[in-house]
């Protein structure tokens, strides 16, 4: 993949749509009747806007409400990426069949084409349809092979793309500088070679990256051979970053993503996303109970000590979320790799050892104020202000630890890091709590646990 900057000129993309009708803001609330009765009633031309600017559910009810004939209508309307995305929705294979029956003939074999490829990668998001010139035309040329595209068959025309006779992406221009340029110059002398693109089996998170960090309208896909296969715009890839952005809240919440908006979602199909994670948290959490079964005899003798656990692993769990999320939140947006790990352990250390400190400082003068004020704890509060301080301390810079590591070891297990829920920290961390707590206890308060 090439990875030289791209500097040329961003171009202001244009708005898709134009709400002049109520039917943009009740859509959601109609019924289908409604809302085939609504779409019926709009003109031609902003019905047709209306379709094409819907998500692809909404495009497949409407499409699947449709007598055969308009079917064919409709569907021809859309750009060979968003009707593959639409037939690629119908679970039923047979559906999709007739689906593809209805394209025309060029249509039908560039949708075929990225069917083939996954739904999230590159190839799967391209749009096969680009302005396209030669290197050897004039400008003058290019400017009216490029018309000639437009009016046949182009979506949007942000970049002008300079291919060879083996297909091969040799440069490009802007829209804006294609027209700026003046018509005897040869295509050749006035490209911009330095471009930006993303092979046509990169992951799409991969290409999210290259939007953001290039504010790109437009990336070109290539395949091994340096052939240009098509492109992705931004506006197809903000669709692929808030589903990632749901898919990884939903495992923040320790839970599978639900495959579609929580209102449609199946009520047993949420009960198993959610159930899953809920079980395997709880058979964590029952070593909660196992490690303080083997400090029965310490609570029995020290009974104020039962008073302070929820506050020592509720603490550890909160410092080990809280470096899960700035961890995952770093990966995804390439801010760390896992080859940082070291550094981030470092850094962690030094946070978790910051925090427990403060922390603890507040827990041994809350048991001291209490003592003074209420005589609590007995005569040996001090100890016991003790324990507390230095079981927090070594709780919290546990969690911070746990928290800011699980990412990276579920990245080099080939797991999604996301995974590294907060949830799932903060069950881990309790256990853990408990141990630390008591084995602190156990030391400093070894006299009356005789």
């Amino acid at each position: 993949m090439m990875t030289a900057e791209n500097d040329i000129q961003q171009e202001e993309l244009p708005r898709t749509t134009e709400k002049h009708s109520g039917i943009y803001l009740l859509w959601d609330e109609m019924p289908l009747e409604r809302r085939l009765a609504a779409f019926w009633a709009l003109p031609l031309k902003e019905a047709e806007d209306f379709f094409v600017s819907l998500d692809t559910p909404d495009q497949s009810e409407l499409l699947c409400s449709m007598p055969e004939p308009d079917r064919k209508l409709w569907i021809r309307l859309l750009p060979p990426d968003d009707a593959a995305d639409l037939i690629q929705y119908q679970d039923d294979p047979a559906e999709r069949e007739r689906m593809l029956a209805l394209l025309d003939e060029a249509a039908h074999k560039e949708v075929v084409a990225l069917l083939a490829y996954a739904e999230d990668v590159a190839g799967g998001l391209m749009n096969p349809r680009y302005a396209r010139i030669r290197p050897e035309m004039t400008v003058d040329e290019a400017i009216a092979y490029v018309r000639k595209q437009a009016v046949q068959n182009l979506e949007t025309i942000y970049y002008v793309y300079v291919i060879d006779s083996g297909n091969h992406l040799v440069g490009a221009l802007s829209f804006r500088e294609l027209l700026l340029t003046t018509g005897n110059g040869r295509i050749r002398d006035v490209m911009r070679t330095e471009l930006v693109t993303i092979h046509e089996n990169a992951d799409q998170e991969e290409l999210s990256h290259l939007f953001s960090d290039h504010d790109l309208i437009a990336i070109p896909v290539l395949d091994s051979q340096g052939r240009m296969k098509g492109i992705v715009t931004v506006d197809d890839i903000v669709d692929v970053v808030r589903e990632e952005a749901a898919e990884d809240a939903h495992k923040f919440g320790g839970m599978a993503p639900l495959e579609e908006p929580y209102l449609d979602s199946p009520f047993w199909a949420m009960v198993r996303k959610r159930g899953g994670w809920l079980t395997v948290l709880f058979f964590g959490e029952m070593l909660t109970a196992t490690a303080m079964s083997e400090f029965e005899h310490a609570i029995s003798k020290v009974v104020v000590l039962a008073l302070f656990i929820p506050l020592i692993i509720s603490s550890g769990g909160n410092s080990g979320s809280q470096a899960s999320t700035l961890v995952i939140q770093a990966m995804a947006l390439g801010e760390a790799t896992p080859k940082d790990w070291r550094r981030v352990l470092r850094r962690e250390l030094a946070s978790g050892l910051a925090l427990g400190a403060i922390l603890g400082l507040i827990g041994f003068i809350r048991v001291v104020i209490w003592e003074w004020i209420f005589h609590s704890y007995g005569d040996h509060y001090v100890e016991l202000a003790a324990t507390v301080f230095f079981s927090l301390t070594g709780v919290v810079i546990f969690g911070t630890l746990c928290g800011s590591m699980l990412p990276f070891v579920m990245k080099r297990l080939g797991l999604d890091p996301a995974s590294a829920s907060a949830p799932f920290v903060a069950t881990l961390v309790d256990v853990m709590g408990v141990v630390i707590y008591f084995s602190i206890a156990s030391v400093l308060l070894a006299k009356l646990m005789v």
